[in-house]
């Protein structure tokens, strides 16, 4: 197995894998905006396959997230003349339909890699992965937590964990509140520990960031003193808000590493995180607490809220820790010694 992104390059190292031996020009869907957006920061021309309907096989750009000029959208009826260097998918179906729409084999005819962004579900740690089957697409992995969970079979793989663009040091924590980002709490509901969130919020008041998160407050029984709600907001507005809050909590049980937490160390939080899958990889003790106890996460919310200087001196050593580990630089030269490797 490939084992990239456990550690930061030496300088000299990522000198050398900084600039790619060539640009590559890479088919890719947008599925994951917030991973998505720091892949194409990498430079290579990422094309993005787009329908009259924007539907899912055809999202094209993103409209919330801000994406350079060498992410390109290309009609799904011109895909078939247009030279593509790799396939990187996401989904399983995403190997065949881009047989179809480019008229190669992928895998044998064509490079590709498959980026497995989820934990396994089912039989859990039997779970065999989709490509299991297959040694012509290299399964990578965003964490060494998947990595071992998923039954890869015979598959190439490789680790190159998550590369997150910082958004600078907004932390203000002026308000006693903590902030959750949960995408569809309600329909996830113990996945993303939507059923927690009632006792947390007894003891740190929440505003909860996300898509999907406006019945919350009904549906868990919370007056607004207790839980607040910011349906779907633009990157940029959501890290604004979610930085006057003193302290960041991740109840978490079964997903992968999620890229709000590590957005929120960047941003300068202290974090309180269920210690499950990769948190408390990516957590040093120094940033904050992992714990599998729900009493002990609570207490240190309320510590974090009673003590601004402690919030405000463990949310810098979180934001240190991040940027050391999570950083852009880090993430594209994995992802270029990567690439030349899957396409020489």
């Amino acid at each position: 197995m490939t084992q990239l992104g456990d550690r930061p390059p030496t300088p000299a190292a990522a000198a050398r894998g900084a600039a790619p031996r060539r640009t590559l020009r890479i088919l890719l869907w947008h599925v994951h905006g917030s991973w998505t957006t720091s892949f194409v920061h990498g430079g290579h021309v990422c094309l993005l396959p787009v329908t009259p309907d924007r539907g899912p096989d055809g999202r094209g750009r993103a409209a919330t997230w801000t994406w350079p000029d060498n992410a390109v959208e290309v009609p799904w009826e011109r895909l078939r003349d247009t030279d593509v260097d790799l396939v990187l998918a996401q989904r399983p179906h995403e190997l065949d339909l881009a047989e179809r729409l480019l008229g190669r084999r992928i895998g044998r005819d064509l490079p590709a890699v498959y980026v497995e962004h989820n934990t396994p579900r089912g039989d859990v740690p039997h779970t065999r992965h989709p490509l299991a089957d297959r040694d012509d697409v290299t399964i990578v992995h965003v964490t060494h937590f998947n990595a071992l969970f998923w039954d890869n079979g015979r598959a190439p793989v490789a680790v190159v964990e998550h590369g997150v663009a910082d958004p600078g040091h907004r932390y203000t924590g002026r308000r006693a509140r903590a902030g959750a980002v949960v995408n569809e709490p309600l329909r996830r509901w113990r996945t993303t520990g939507t059923d927690l969130l009632p006792r947390i919020a007894r003891s740190a008041p929440l505003d909860l960031f996300g898509m999907g998160v406006a019945d919350a407050p009904a549906r868990l029984g919370l007056p607004p003193d207790l839980l607040r709600v910011h349906e779907d907001l633009p990157q940029h507005a959501m890290h604004e808000r979610l930085a006057h809050c003193r302290a960041y909590v991740h109840p978490v049980r079964w997903t992968s590493l999620g890229l709000s937490l590590i957005e929120a160390m960047m941003l300068g939080l202290p974090v309180a995180v269920l210690g499950t899958t990769e948190a408390h990889e990516a957590v040093p003790p120094e940033a904050g607490v992992v714990t599998t106890r729900i009493d002990r996460l609570c207490a240190a919310l309320r510590d974090f809220l009673a003590d601004p200087g402690l919030a405000r001196a463990t949310g810098a050593a979180a934001r240190a820790a991040a940027l050391r580990r999570y950083g852009l630089a880090r993430f594209h030269s994995d992802w270029d010694r990567l690439l030349q490797e899957v396409t020489r």
